[in-house]
This record gives structure tokens, sequence and C-alpha cells, in this order.
């Protein structure tokens, strides 16, 4: 029998470090009053959906934003630091014009989707996908047939979508960017066979 799972990747609401055009990585800024907003709205949305399991990046903004549809679906929030931004390491609370000026090779790499870059002190985004990947596989097999929000960032949800697209190989060196804005909803149906 063929089963459909259906998977919401929702990035958080705008952040205060999204406002101020930041890098967060795994900075803890909490939803600017925008961002709380949004997540209000997308909560909405997704309370008519159907969904039965809610899982959350452990980041604040991620966290607060998920805690909207919590508290209309009553389904209670499993926080995971699998569904964290890219550690972004040296980069992390810095504009982009700062990133760009004091750390050159660290950010062009970023902004050119070099997968196999790692950030001084941070991450890889070939790192980030390895994480977030192996935790959603993992929560899939665990609620086949389910329709599971998981809230989390524009990094995770850009590689996560990559890798359920089959976009992502071994020998990728570069990856286009898939944008998802604040409160934006990816929603996959994904096909199993149950025994």
């Amino acid at each position: 029998m063929i089963q459909y799972t259906r998977l919401y990747l929702i990035r958080h609401g705008q952040s205060a470090g999204n406002a101020e055009g930041r890098f967060g990585g795994h900075g803890n800024t909490p939803l600017s009053q925008l961002g709380q907003k949004q997540a209000s709205a997308t909560a909405e949305f997704l309370s008519s959906e159907g969904i039965t399991a809610i899982y959350s990046s452990d980041l604040r903004r991620a966290v607060q934003t998920a805690e909207h549809l919590s508290r209309l679906t009553n389904i209670p929030i499993f926080e995971s630091a699998a569904f964290r931004e890219r550690n972004v390491g040296v980069l992390e609370g810095l504009t982009f014009e700062e990133s760009r000026i004091r750390f050159p090779r660290d950010y062009y790499a970023l902004v050119n989707r070099t997968v196999n870059h790692v950030i001084k002190k941070g991450e890889s985004y070939r790192q980030l996908l390895r994480r977030a990947a192996d935790k959603m596989n993992e929560i899939l097999k665990e609620h086949q047939g389910e329709r599971i929000a998981v809230f989390s960032h524009t990094g995770a949800i850009c590689y996560l979508t990559l890798h359920l697209m089959g976009a992502i190989r071994r020998d990728t060196k570069q990856t286009p960017w898939i944008i998802t804005s604040n409160c934006g909803i990816n929603r996959f149906e994904i096909r199993s066979r149950r025994h």
C-alpha cells in the first residue's frame, strides 16, 4: 500500500537580526514585532492543514514561531539542534558588508554556496545538510502517513529542499539558493510503501 507523508518546512518569522541585516547563524535572537505577526498568520494557515507533529530548531526565533501553531493545535513542539541554521562562525552577528570586508574568503564562499567550505569557527553547508537530513529522515520514518511541520532557518531549509529534490550529490561543489522568506513554507508530499 502506498502512503503519503506531508512535510512542511517553515522558516521562522523575522528576527531582530534579520531586521538589521545581520548573519544569524546559531545566535539566539528573538522575533521582531513583525516576526510575531508573521508567525501568527502562518499558524492560522497551518492550523487548517491537519498537522500531527511539530518540530523546531532549538533557537529562539524558530521556537517562538512554532509556539503560535502549538497554541492553536495543542500539539507539543519537539526541539532539535539538528534543525539549526548553519553555524556561520566568525560571521555571526556581522552585517553582510562587515562580513565581506573583514572575512572576504568566508563571505564569498558562503554567498557562492560553496558546499564544502568550512567557515572559520563554523561549519560547511555539507555539515549542515548532514545533521539536518539525518534528523529529517528519522522523523519521516517515525511519522509515516502524517503531516509534519518543521520550523527552521533559510540555509537549513534550502539544503533540505535540495536534498529532497535529489539535487546534491557527493561531488557537488556549489548549489543554487532556494530563497525562503520569513515564515515561508515549502511543502512536500513524500511517498512510501507501507508493509
